[in-house]
């Protein structure tokens, strides 16, 4: 039985990479800021809930005495457009700065923070899996800025835990329809005009990504390190 911790494990992407993980036997320990959402899902998964801001460096030092003493696998999954939930920066150059620095917080510095203060805890061989963007590649502003430092901070992440075994890797997904990442916002065109970028003529699914991450975790994955898997249907071509 491996140690799991997924971060902002409540809902979406989150849930459903957890969910295959418990359904694996795993233990599973979820993390997030809504105290209440996250411990519905958890008695839902049979999964431990840990609830605290993955981009406050103060919430991850006090939430370690809840966190496992050895993790085998740690997929930092929180985060999200902030953009959808701040008002649009115009000319104001000290809220343009606060918005963007929003973004980081939520997408790169969470990860940063939790695989920092858990990495003494990672277990020889462990997996790390960060959770990436199209946007990355596509653009996107503050997020799409914040999902490309991701993938930067991953290299040097393969590189430094490299020679105890433990990978570090990014699953990129594109659209993923049934998540709350749009907050409402995605029309049927706009879904409309993603499906028609891809090469299988679909969206994708939490399942799509959710597999992505347990091949990343697995054994057979054990010499793939530093890289970004993209799960978009042909969208973007990581070539």
């Amino acid at each position: 039985m491996r140690t799991v911790v997924v971060t902002g494990g409540a809902t979406g992407i989150g849930y459903a990479v957890a969910e295959s993980f418990t359904r694996a036997g795993d233990h599973v320990v979820i993390t997030g800021r809504r105290e209440s959402a996250l411990r519905e899902a958890a008695d839902r998964l049979g999964a431990t809930a840990v609830p605290f801001d993955a981009a406050d460096p103060a919430a991850v030092a006090a939430a370690l005495a809840d966190l496992p003493a050895t993790v085998d696998v740690l997929v930092n999954n929180a985060g999200g457009n902030t953009d959808f939930d701040r008002p649009d920066d115009g000319d104001d150059l000290a809220a343009l700065a606060a918005n963007w620095r929003a973004n980081l917080d939520a997408n790169l510095l969470s990860a940063v923070l939790v695989t920092t203060a858990l990495t003494p805890r990672l277990a020889d061989d462990a997996r790390i899996v960060t959770i990436g963007s199209i946007a990355a590649r596509l653009g996107a502003n503050s997020y799409g800025a914040a999902k490309a430092a991701v993938e930067a901070w991953t290299a040097s992440l393969a590189t430094q835990l490299g020679p105890r075994g433990i990978t570090a890797n990014v699953v990129s997904p594109g659209l993923i329809v049934a998540t709350e990442f749009f907050r409402d916002r995605l029309t049927d065109d706009g879904v409309a005009q993603r499906v028609a970028a891809t090469r299988n003529g679909r969206p994708g699914t939490t399942a799509d990504v959710a597999a992505t991450v347990d091949f990343l975790a697995s054994p057979a994955a054990g010499h793939l390190t530093g890289q970004v898997v993209h799960v978009n249907g042909g969208a973007y071509l990581g070539r």
